[in-house]
């Protein structure tokens, strides 16, 4: 995904800057380069980008199921 990016990005900011300097013909040539390469990279970072895996989900921990001695000498266990 990361040099999906990078390679359309790279001539698109070319084509940018060409333009700023008024290099009109370089910043054409630089964009229609941009998008030739933005025709197969896109569809192939959405298909990287269902492939991550997600972060699991954040659980919190529920009661312990065994008896849980409480400090003080009460061994008794909590709710009954």
């Amino acid at each position: 995904m990361v040099a999906a990016l990078v390679a359309t990005a790279g001539p698109a900011l070319l084509a940018l800057v060409a333009y700023q300097l008024r290099l009109v013909r370089t910043a054409v040539v630089f964009l229609v380069l941009t998008v030739v390469i933005a025709v197969p990279a896109v569809p192939f970072a959405v298909l990287a980008g269902r492939n991550l895996d997600p972060a699991p989900a954040v659980t919190t921990p529920g009661p312990p199921g065994h008896c849980v001695e409480h400090s003080g000498g009460d061994t008794r266990c909590p709710g009954g």
